[in-house]
């Protein structure tokens, strides 16, 4: 699964990441220097690598959280170790999924601000299940669906074109086929904790997102008073995206 998706990532740098020129590795005074990146439900860490190698090359210090998905506090346990092994300033940044748990595991005092891509972002006492059911419906989101053991996939019929429609076909449909799949008890289980409450953060919309829809996303953005960025993708933005998504997690690094 790693090393497909991964693939994947490759063949979609060598469009749009790896055509940038390479930067300065010496980052403005006063920076965050650490990034850490956390992926969303159905895919792996490598879904950020096309973001990870801008940042690498302008010298940040980049780290890809690899959540089990079997659980909220699993997912924020693999965040926070990630966390503790890290010295100075950090931005944690979560996609779909993701965004809630970087709600939960953000509240670490290292963490100087939240960067939230095309993502969830509960309250206290919310969870995962109780987003889903608020706002428009979607292509994406109707297509959820748990398998006799109770984890969640997406339809592998749908996903394409719900998921990754800017995606060229043959990746989306790949990545339909070989999902990781998120425990039901991840779904359904609410925060204790939100971080964005006490913490600068970023908001990057997904205009053409059929999973969470744009209106959603721009009522996350509005309640947690997120400096907002649009970018006309889909779901699957942040590799579609990189460079506009890694230009917002670098403005987040400056705050003070």
């Amino acid at each position: 699964m790693r090393n497909l998706l991964l693939s994947v990532a490759t063949v979609l740098m060598a469009g749009a990441a790896v055509a940038a020129p390479a930067q300065s590795a010496q980052l403005p005074k006063g920076a965050a220097h650490n990034i850490v990146l956390v992926h969303g439900a159905f895919v792996d860490q490598t879904s950020w690598q096309p973001v990870a190698d801008i940042l690498t090359k302008k010298g940040y210090n980049v780290t890809l959280v690899e959540n089990p998905l079997t659980s909220l506090a699993a997912d924020v346990d693999a965040t926070k170790q990630a966390l503790a092994k890290l010295n100075g300033k950090t931005v944690l940044v979560g996609h779909s999924w993701g965004g809630v748990v970087i709600t939960q595991a953000g509240d670490d005092p290292k963490v100087s601000a939240l960067v939230y891509v095309s993502a969830f972002a509960p309250d206290v006492g919310q969870s995962l299940a109780i987003l889903a059911q608020s706002g428009p419906a979607t292509e994406g989101g109707a297509a959820i669906h748990p398998d006799e053991k109770g984890n969640l996939y997406i339809d592998p019929k749908v996903f394409p074109s719900a998921v990754a429609a800017d995606l060229p076909p043959e990746i989306a449909e790949s990545l339909a086929n070989h999902q990781l799949p998120l425990n039901h008890t991840a779904f359904e289980a609410p925060v204790d904790t939100a971080a964005w409450h006490d913490k600068p953060t970023f908001y990057v919309i997904s205009t053409k997102d059929k999973v969470i829809a744009p209106e959603v996303q721009n009522i996350f953005a509005e309640r947690m008073k997120a400096q907002t960025t649009e970018v006309a993708g889909s779901h699957a933005s942040l590799v579609v995206h990189a460079k506009e998504v890694a230009a917002v997690i670098e403005k987040a690094a400056l705050v003070k």
